[in-house]
């Protein structure tokens, strides 16, 4: 992971390794009553590369001007323009909900919901007033026990040392030319 001095951050993961095959009466794809059914892709006479996904979480512990950090919810929510106040009709506005436990920072992504997810030090404010703090996605407690992002047990997380677990999916289909070694991928 790399972080610039603007405070944004990019993470990178690479893939590479032995195929996941499994065997397969087939010998050519043409051979397959149902091609839909299959569960990858024919990679060599009796072998299918098997489709599967790989999980990675970066665990990423902030401390944003000391340990007593909140996550925040930020919902933007589409308001009415009283009649004759404007010529817009609506406006969206940010609704701030301070996640008390773990369970309340659930974080639901919804396409016609849209939201932020920030961690802020709310005892730190900027000259205008703002608490000082980054965007983010999933936040637990700290505990130097944990190393990973298995669950949550709605411990509190209000102004408490708390880390963040960002999740990231790849999915992993192959191609004929993938066999026996995957070919290094990365994504980011």
């Amino acid at each position: 992971m790399t972080t610039s001095s603007t405070g944004n951050s990019k993470q990178m993961v690479g893939l590479s390794g032995m195929l996941m095959v499994k065997g397969t009466p087939l010998e050519n794809i043409h051979q397959a009553p149902n091609q839909d059914d299959m569960s990858g892709t024919l990679v060599s006479e009796n072998v299918i590369g098997v489709v599967h996904d790989h999980f990675i979480t970066f665990h990423l512990d902030l401390d944003i001007d000391n340990t007593d950090n909140s996550f925040v919810k930020v919902n933007l929510v589409k308001e009415e323009t009283p009649p004759g106040q404007s010529p817009r009709k609506s406006y969206l506005k940010a609704k701030r909900n301070v996640a008390a436990t773990e369970n309340d920072a659930k974080i639901k992504l919804k396409l016609y919901d849209p939201s932020e997810f920030h961690v802020i030090n709310p005892l730190k404010r900027s000259r205008l007033g703002n608490s000082a703090g980054y965007k983010i996605i999933w936040v637990t407690p700290y505990n130097r026990t944990e190393q990973w992002a298995g669950g949550f047990s709605n411990r509190p997380i209000e102004n408490r040392d708390i880390v963040l677990c960002n999740p990231v999916l790849r999915a992993a289909p192959y191609f004929e030319k993938d066999l026996p070694v995957c070919r290094p991928t990365a994504s980011s």
